[in-house]
């Protein structure tokens, strides 16, 4: 498995380092209309990312994660993925 790093550069960007066979940094925008639409609340940003990168590394490696992007394009990817946003923030 790999490991996470987190950090808040801003209100709404983040960068998340993958501790894997080669490490890797990806900057993520998570604005707070997008992080209420998508958990209402019910998961921090930061939730939200680790969540969101465990979700993408059981599916591809982490050299294939984009390195900036908006969090809600991980739909265009993987259509289920909102589903599985709406399950975490219910637990």
């Amino acid at each position: 498995m790999s490991e996470l790093k987190i950090k808040q550069l801003s209100n709404d960007l983040y960068e998340v380092s993958v501790f894997a066979n080669q490490t890797t940094a990806h900057k993520v925008t998570v604005t707070d209309k997008i992080h209420l639409k998508l958990t209402n609340n019910k998961l921090t940003k930061s939730q939200l990312l680790e969540k969101s990168f465990e979700f993408l590394l059981k599916r591809e490696p982490n050299t294939s994660i984009l390195f900036e992007f908006e969090i809600q394009v991980i739909s265009n990817y993987f259509g289920e993925y909102e589903d599985h946003v709406r399950l975490w923030s219910q637990s």
